[in-house]
């Protein structure tokens, strides 16, 4: 059981940008593979971290408008919300390591 919160569109700026704790956004699809395996990953970080940030799912096929918006090219990618700004993008499968360093230094 996922602890991401899924998002739409229609829920992006409430639950992202007004956010007043940092965010972090996994665009995904339910067709590439490793954003599947990316999946437990971000599972155990939210847990980890779960008194610092949030984390987010939003399915690109069905929300096209967000991932244009934030010109997501790539699957899966991160990115990391600060007071309504996108400060820190992480595209592709990457270590746990990294992807928590990478979080860490916007807390």
């Amino acid at each position: 059981m996922s602890n991401a919160i899924d998002i739409t569109d229609a829920t992006f700026a409430s639950e992202v940008l007004q956010s007043t704790v940092p965010v972090v956004v996994d665009f995904w699809a339910p067709w590439c593979g490793p954003c599947r395996k990316l999946g437990p990953v971000l599972d155990e970080i939210s847990e980890e971290l779960k008194e610092k940030i949030k984390i987010v799912k939003l399915n690109t096929d069905e929300n096209l408008k967000t991932a244009k918006e934030y010109s997501i090219i790539g699957l899966p990618s991160l990115l990391v919300f600060k007071g309504g700004q996108a400060v820190e993008r992480l595209v592709g499968l990457m270590p746990k390591t990294s992807i928590v360093s990478n979080i860490e230094k916007h807390l």
